[in-house]
Parts: C-alpha cells; structure tokens; sequence
C-alpha cells in the first residue's frame, strides 16, 4: 500500500499493509493529531507518531506472545482503518469514529480490501479480516482498543480516551453480567475493621488474629483462588532481580506469577515473624501458605472457608446498625467473593487492564472486562443531575 493516496482521500483502495510495512504519511502520522496531550504534558513515551505510539504500548507486551499477537491485530485493524476509511490519524478519532468502527467490526467493506483467506503477514494476499466479527469477538476488540487508548492517555500521548464515553448496553446485548459478588469498599473496611478487633487476650486468640490477618491480606493483594491458598507453601514467593513475586499454580496446573507489592510483603514478615520464621522465605522453604493456630501443619480449603466465613459473619454484625442492605450482603460473601474483590478493586484503583489479565490470570480479556465497574459510578453520578425539582 503507498500511502500517498490515503491522504488525499479515504476511499483509496489500496490495499492495507501490516504495521511492518506500514509508512504513515506526514499528514497522518497523528504528530498534529486533534487528540493529542497538550503541550504542558510531558509525555512518558519517547514516540513521535501514532504507530511509534502503538509499537512503545505493543512492546509492554513482549513476555506473552499470545497476548501480543492479539493486541497487535486490534490496534492494526483500527489504526488502518482510520487511515483508510476515516482520513484520519488514529489520534485524531473522536467517540463519533469509534461507533462507526464498532459498526464496520460486523461487516468490514469494501470486502476485498479488507477480508481474504489466513495468508503470510508479508504476503500480497494478507488482509487484516478473515470476515465479520461475531458478537463476542467484537467486544474483545473493543476492549483492547480501550486499553490501548487507556495506555497512551496515562502515558500523557493522548489527552483523553474517547472510548470512555461508551454507554452501558442494554442488557440482551452486554452477553455474560458483570462480577456483582465482590464487596464495595465500605465493606472491605468493615472487614478489615473486624480483624482488627478480634479478641487477643489468650494464646489462641493472638494464634487466630496473626492467621486471620494474614489470609485476609493474601486474599485480597493476590486474589488466588481458596485451593491455590491451601495448595502452596512459603517458597511460591520468590525474589527475582530484586523484586517479590508470588509463583503460583493455577486452573489446568498453569503456572503464571503475581507481583508482591509492599503491603503483601508486610503482611508476609509479619505472619512468619509470628511463628519464630525469618522475615523472608527461602527458595526451598515448605513451610504450607496458610497454616494450623499451632504453626505446625497446614490447613485444606474448608478451614480457610470457615475462618472467611466467620470473618464476614463478625463484619456484617458491625455494619448493621449503619447500614443494613451493606451488611446483609456482606453476609453472604464467601471465600471466592475476595478474589473478584482484589480484581475489582485494583480496577478502581486504575490498574491497566492488561495488567488486570495478568494479576487475575483470565485467558480472555474479555473475562476481565467484567470486573470494570467504574462506569456505574459515572453513570449513576450523571443521573443525578437529572431533578425532580430544580
């Protein structure tokens, strides 16, 4: 494809190239993009260009070819479609572009521009589309063109993601509903609140608060599932150039590694201090994750079950003078409830959600995409603008 023709028009009909072969022209290069940060933004990337852009976010991804592959085939599909069928540079799509792009997904025309049969990347015959996106692959690639546009807002080369706006869907559209069984932030504090006034004036009773602690951190900073817990010992932390990190074996016997941050790390040396350990594990060290009151053996999922369940049980019992609906669901919540509690909350805390994948470690990113609430808040905030009385 020579590009030249795209600029002057954006029903040129050449073909499009892979972004190896890909040469942007000066005029849409993206450099004068309309959605470019301000020049008062100091940008994290040392890209020029909208496709220097896409390569720097493309390259956080080197570690997971699988991962990498499919994000790359998103971000090209839309960066040559802006190109070819906008006349525009991808930093220059508006929310507008974007619906009209979520619409070109289920039917890509001109057809024998843009779908063919599987063919070399570097191949004349290569096309970005076997044919139209079914439904669930549509939102797939709706939701890592958002993280793309996500990564180069934070990274200060966009000045806003136009995806942001997206409304929600009604429900017959929106496929699988969103993770509801986590607890709000309200809740959590009332659980942390719980383990902090456990009773601790017997042996058994500082036993019980250390374990308590502990497991409430784990699940929540690491947000493994109940049998990952009971099925580890202390040598799945390990330290590699110079950073923790939790090594774990997941569904399907997949073994994938979670960063340990700080407060985990805390949480860690304060357990095994507790129990006359080192501060820090060994590589060989098999003492079990989570252990007995005695610190002797290690306890199997039902025991980490009862000890959760009697933790919210204590919570809730707290909350309910204040707020009976938070407490009553607090009740219910189960050992499972923390793991979509840490995923949801480290989506509200902004982590990327390619990072989210990871941490969670979903298969599909779209699994992912159901942990991503902030847009309740946005929207239930935008309601309140609509009164009864002015």
């Amino acid at each position: 494809m020579q590009t030249s023709p795209v600029s002057s028009s954006p029903v040129a009909t050449a073909p499009p190239l892979p972004l190896e072969r890909l040469r942007l022209p000066e005029d849409l290069d993206g450099r004068r993009g309309g959605n470019r940060a301000g020049p008062d933004v100091v940008c994290q990337l040392a890209a020029g260009n909208d496709l220097e852009a896409i390569q720097a976010w493309l390259a956080e991804f080197h570690d997971s070819p699988q991962t990498l592959r499919g994000y790359r085939k998103e971000s090209e599909r839309l960066l040559l479609w802006a190109l070819l069928e906008r006349g525009k540079p991808l930093s220059g799509l508006t929310r507008e572009d974007c619906l009209l792009y979520e619409a070109f997904l289920t039917d890509p025309q001109p057809r024998e521009r843009w779908c063919g049969p599987k063919a070399p990347r570097l191949s004349a015959r290569w096309r970005p589309f076997v044919g139209p996106l079914q439904p669930a692959s549509r939102k797939l690639a709706m939701l890592i063109i958002n993280a793309l546009f996500s990564y180069l807002v934070e990274a200060g080369y966009l000045a806003g993601n136009p995806l942001a706006l997206a409304r929600r869907r009604g429900r017959h559209h929106q496929g699988p509903r969103p993770i509801e069984r986590f607890l709000e932030h309200d809740q959590w504090q009332a659980l942390l609140a719980a383990v902090d006034a456990l009773p601790r004036d017997s042996e058994r009773g500082r036993q019980h608060h250390a374990r308590a602690r502990f497991l409430v951190a784990l699940l929540y900073l690491l947000g493994p599932r109940v049998s990952e817990v009971a099925g580890h010992t202390m040598s799945s932390f390990v330290q590699v150039r110079g950073r923790w990190w939790w090594r774990v074996i997941g569904k399907g016997r997949k073994e994938a590694r979670v960063p340990v941050n700080q407060d985990m790390l805390q949480a860690l040396s304060e357990y095994r201090r507790f129990y006359g350990l080192s501060p820090l594990p060994a590589p060989d060290d098999a003492t079990p994750l989570m252990m007995n009151l005695k610190g002797t053996t290690g306890i199997g999922d039902n025991m980490i079950y009862r000890i959760v369940k009697e933790l919210v049980v204590r919570a809730a019992a707290q909350l309910e003078a204040v707020d009976p609906h938070q407490a009553e669901k607090l009740r219910h919540a189960s050992t499972h409830w923390f793991r979509h509690t840490s995923i949801t909350h480290q989506a509200d805390a902004g982590i990327g959600i390619q990072f989210l994948q990871r941490n969670a470690r979903h298969a599909r990113i779209d699994t992912t995409g159901l942990y991503l609430h902030a847009e309740d808040g946005e929207w239930h905030e935008a309601m309140e603008r609509h009164r009864l009385k002015e």
